[in-house]
């Protein structure tokens, strides 16, 4: 094989750096945010006086109905780093279908805090102990999910459930469109009931 000439040498060592750009790292797309979706009518007017993360003890009331589930996740901003410190709450009715609210009659069983409140740790990460959410007159399966950072509300948005059946009649799952996949999560069994895994992805 001929050896290069100079002028062909010094070509492709003028051309490699541009060979090699191709392979460089490339910048990390940004997440894409968790959607936004409405509150509700049924935000508790007060919050009740036990509002952590376990909604099957209401005080000294244990909640025996409806399947056990851990809702846990970790809150991030849209580069992926933790947001440490958000305050994660979640609402939503009974077995029965019925909320703490007095716009939902009073009918809520007593023995279930269907509210709660947690402090994501510096990973991120939270956790809640509650039921496999049901449906109701009008509505899918769903849990209410609120993010806040300080005094700033970060999201409020709802959790629904993989692969239920209600999920194609609810007008606020399908309003969702492509976005339904980001808080459409499955219902596993796992040790204690049911798990389910739910990233929250906000704008901090």
């Amino acid at each position: 094989m001929a050896p290069l000439s100079r002028r062909t040498a010094a070509a492709a060592l003028v051309a490699l750096p541009f060979c090699w750009s191709g392979v460089r790292a490339q910048p990390v797309a940004a997440r894409r945010p968790t959607p936004a979706q409405t509150e509700g009518p049924f935000y508790p007017v007060a919050l009740p006086q036990d509002s952590d993360a376990d909604l099957l003890r209401n005080g000294s009331r244990a909640y025996g109905r409806g399947q056990p589930a851990i809702v846990s996740g970790i809150v991030t901003d849209l580069d992926g780093g933790p947001v440490a410190g958000a305050q994660v709450e979640i609402w939503q009715c009974d077995e029965a279908g019925h909320y703490h609210h007095p716009g939902d009659g009073g009918r809520a069983d007593p023995d279930f805090q269907g509210f709660g409140r947690v402090t994501a740790g510096r990973d991120g990460r939270y956790r809640f102990r509650t039921i496999r959410p049901v449906a109701y007159s009008g509505r899918t399966p769903h849990i209410h999910v609120k993010v806040k950072l300080g005094r700033h509300e970060l999201l409020t948005t709802q959790l629904y459930v993989e692969g239920d059946p209600h999920n194609e009649r609810d007008f606020l799952w399908r309003r969702l469109g492509a976005d339904r996949g980001l808080v459409t999560v499955p219902f596993t069994r796992g040790a204690e009931g049911l798990q389910a895994e739910f990233p929250i992805v906000v704008t901090a």
